[in-house]
């Protein structure tokens, strides 16, 4: 009744306040939307079992990943980075290549950082965006291993073959000249800052958390009865899977605000003192909320739509791969975690899953925009080029 009879101008000073505050937490929707569906009679058990399966059957094998990835990657790139002397052009793309393949985007970002440096030539960003998966390798791993090394390697080889034909037709310098600066360490890491008390105790969470979920999924992942071996009863499983996840996605939602695109699609920047677990929750609470968003657009879907996702696909099958292609184009890994996972629930066949791999550049597009528009514009039309031969090639062979 106060805010009613308020002057005019503490009313628009409220309003003012108010649309400035919003934009900044839009993260927290998603959380919202969840604790909706779960009050929610209907969805409450779909929703449940969603947030159960995305730390049980992804969010563990992720965070392991990382955690190998974070301890063992700065030696990759210090043993690259510290070569002296020129380092010969196919040497060079294969390396790009394999910064690329590995999961995750902080490979494909040493790239660009040794291209605009003067390092690298502008065949080994079009190597390193091809080849790259972003945080979707990740989720493919974890949850078809098998698949996930293919496509790995298979995008390895095309990354190779890309970079060597640019480099060939374009040489070594081109495009570098577009560039805006060639100090762009503070633009694509994240400076030295106090590390917020959140962000410390996510990583606490996961350095308790990694190794037993580890095993819990290991074990439901090779079809061993853990409710009978535990001696608990499913819905504690269900149970305890979601509401950690949960917990993941409110952190996730808190832990950075919203003011681009970037923010909201790729990962949170990491600053430079952040410990391996620090940034293990970062990039791991990254990708479970968006697997949790893909799972639930597709369940929803499935049960307010009345169809199924997989008949659209395969009545226009010819159209999938270029589908895949067109949205690994997008900047960022949040959609290339929703077409993976679409493809992991069986909704866009492998084709569209290569496609999508290829031409996806992940969180790596985003420092390439800010510093030159025209090389993430060329590599990115670059690398979509072998996808969709790569994509088309597999959908008429084998499709």
């Amino acid at each position: 009744m106060k805010f009613l009879f308020a002057k005019p101008h503490i009313i628009k000073l409220h309003s003012i306040r108010l649309r400035a505050l919003v934009p900044h937490y839009q993260r927290m929707l998603l959380p919202i939307v969840i604790c909706i569906l779960l009050i929610q009679t209907q969805t409450r058990d779909l929703t449940l079992r969603v947030l159960s399966d995305a730390f049980w059957q992804v969010a563990v094998f992720v965070a392991m990943t990382l955690t190998l990835y974070h301890l063992f990657a700065d030696k990759i790139s210090h043993l690259y980075t510290n070569h002296k002397g020129e380092v010969k052009p196919f040497r060079e793309i294969v390396t790009a290549s394999f910064m690329g393949v590995l999961p995750g985007c902080g490979g494909a970002i040493v790239v660009i950082t040794q291209y605009v440096s003067g390092r690298m030539s502008f065949g080994a960003v079009t190597a390193v965006l091809t080849s790259t998966m972003g945080d979707a390798a990740f989720l493919l791993l974890a949850a078809e291993p098998t698949t996930g090394i293919f496509l790995l390697m298979l995008s390895f080889a095309v990354g190779i073959i890309s970079g060597s034909v640019v480099n060939r037709i374009h040489g070594p310098e081109f495009l570098r000249n577009t560039v805006v600066s060639r100090e762009i360490e503070s633009s694509i890491s994240a400076s030295k800052v106090t590390i917020p008390k959140r962000l410390k105790y996510q990583g606490l969470l996961w350095q308790w958390l990694v190794v037993p979920g580890a095993i819990v999924g290991l074990l439901m992942a090779g079809q061993i009865d853990v409710v009978s071996l535990f001696h608990i009863n499913e819905t504690t499983v269900i149970l305890v899977g979601a509401v950690i996840t949960l917990g993941f996605i409110f952190l996730w939602a808190a832990t950075c605000e919203v003011t681009n695109y970037e923010s909201i699609i790729s990962e949170d920047k990491k600053a430079q003192q952040n410990k391996v677990f620090q940034k293990v929750a970062l990039d791991t609470n990254f990708v479970i909320s968006w697997v949790v968003v893909a799972f639930l657009l597709f369940e929803l879907a499935m049960l307010y739509g009345d169809f199924q996702l997989e008949n659209v696909f395969n009545q226009f099958s010819a159209f999938a791969p270029v589908a895949g292609v067109i949205i690994g184009m997008i900047p960022g890994c949040g959609p290339q975690i929703i077409t993976t996972s679409l493809y992991l629930s069986g909704a866009i066949p492998l084709s569209a899953q290569i496609g999508n791999a290829i031409s996806n550049d992940g969180d790596a597009l985003f420092p390439a925009i800010a510093l030159s528009p025209k090389v993430a514009f060329v590599a990115t039309i670059y690398s979509s080029i072998p996808a969709l031969l790569t994509a088309y090639g597999y959908y008429w062979l084998f499709e």
